[in-house]
């Protein structure tokens, strides 16, 4: 895949390339608890990449310290965490990655309603209730300017994908496999859960749920999250919340295929400790899609009526505020006119924003057209890409 034709997917907040990333950046891994990254380190045999050893050793150090950091907050906040009630059950984005899960996700937190997790509670999921004021002060200059995907900005406060709270929280997660993106899939069972004992199921059902729990002492308020692997976990996410809300967004799949590509090769360089060879990565791609919309479309009619809908990409884009409001409407989730403003200022900063396109070989652009036909026919994208 041609690095240099990777797209804009989602343009707000674009910034500038800035220096080469190095060793002490903060990673995603920086706030795993000692028992997850160690346990994953044996795992795989400690096969650290030579240059990554000092990525490793810092992972080592900032392992124990988040431990003891979470029995401190466990002593602090542990009771008041235990009989926090969420305001509401959550209301979850879904999507595959590059569908512009990330843009939907930022348009409703622009609601005042609502709230959702942000880098520093993800990153540091055992301790952030207890650190998080101090902490985001002190270690602002060890974040990359921006993401390892694409050109938007790296924050503190801005909106992040709760999986990374789970693996830093220890919870068994397919995101591991970035970090040793050279040994086999790590964890694939938690793609969609059903293969998981009840035990197993129950612990990772507890594990989200106290860290929702955790976000509402903080600011008590219906809950977004967004996360494409919740789209393959429908099921589970029903136990655990039955009056969950869910909102899909589709988008062309010949602009997905390639920006997916992109995205898990920026990452395996940057999160990863092993120098990647992204050996079957686009055959892992492909797949991996075939298997969320299989699971997704068995499990999508268990959701209530009133609580799911959809939206493509490219609606959202032409009128996001139009498209927001449908949103609202079909979920009935109340406060259009506070949460307008948010719409329209976004959608004034990025008029006329040109997102980039991809040229794909004609034999890749058959597979993708004969392999993820059900999707293209749902959602209604030609196999020339309109």
């Amino acid at each position: 895949m041609d690095e240099a034709q990777r797209t804009g997917d989602e343009p707000n907040r674009t910034v500038t390339t800035g220096a080469a990333d190095r060793f002490w950046h903060l990673r995603a891994w920086a706030g795993i608890n000692a028992s997850g990254w160690f346990r994953v380190l044996v795992r795989n045999r400690c096969a650290v990449s030579p240059s990554r050893i000092p990525m490793a050793m810092i992972l080592s150090g900032l392992g124990p310290f988040n431990s003891a950091m979470s029995l401190v907050q466990q002593a602090v906040y542990g009771r008041r965490i235990a009989r926090t009630e969420l305001v509401d059950d959550p209301l979850f984005v879904l999507g595959h990655w590059r569908s512009g899960t990330t843009l939907l996700h930022e348009l409703l937190v622009h609601d005042p309603q609502h709230t959702c997790p942000n880098t520093y509670c993800c990153f540091g999921p055992n301790h952030f209730l207890l650190t998080e004021a101090v902490m985001k002060r002190l270690l602002t200059f060890l974040l990359p300017r921006q993401r390892p995907m694409d050109n938007m900005a790296v924050g503190w406060d801005l909106p992040q994908e709760d999986e990374w709270a789970l693996c830093n929280m220890g919870v068994p997660s397919p995101y591991l496999t970035i970090m040793f993106p050279n040994r086999p899939a790590q964890d694939p069972e938690y793609l969609d859960l059903r293969d998981l004992t009840p035990a197993q199921r129950q612990h990772w059902q507890r594990c989200l749920t106290w860290f929702l729990k955790s976000l509402t002492v903080r600011h008590p308020q219906r809950i977004v999250l967004k996360n494409p692997l919740h789209t393959f976990r429908v099921r589970a996410l029903l136990e655990a919340f039955p009056q969950a809300r869910f909102v899909h967004i589709a988008r062309n799949p010949f602009d997905i295929f390639p920006s997916t590509v992109h995205t898990w090769q920026k990452m395996y360089r940057y999160h990863g400790v092993q120098v990647p060879r992204f050996e079957g990565l686009e055959q892992y791609v492909l797949d991996t899609f075939c298997h969320m919309y299989r699971v997704f479309e068995e499990d999508v009619s268990l959701i209530p009526p009133g609580r799911f809908c959809e939206i493509r990409y490219e609606d959202l884009v032409l009128d996001p505020v139009r498209q927001m409001q449908r949103v609202y409407e079909q979920l009935n989730l109340g406060g259009i006119e506070a949460a307008r403003p948010g719409w329209e200022a976004y959608a004034a900063r990025t008029a006329g924003y040109q997102r980039n396109r991809y040229v794909l070989p004609e034999a890749q652009r058959a597979q993708i057209a004969a392999r993820w036909s059900g999707y293209l026919e749902k959602y209604r994208y030609n196999t020339d890409g309109t």
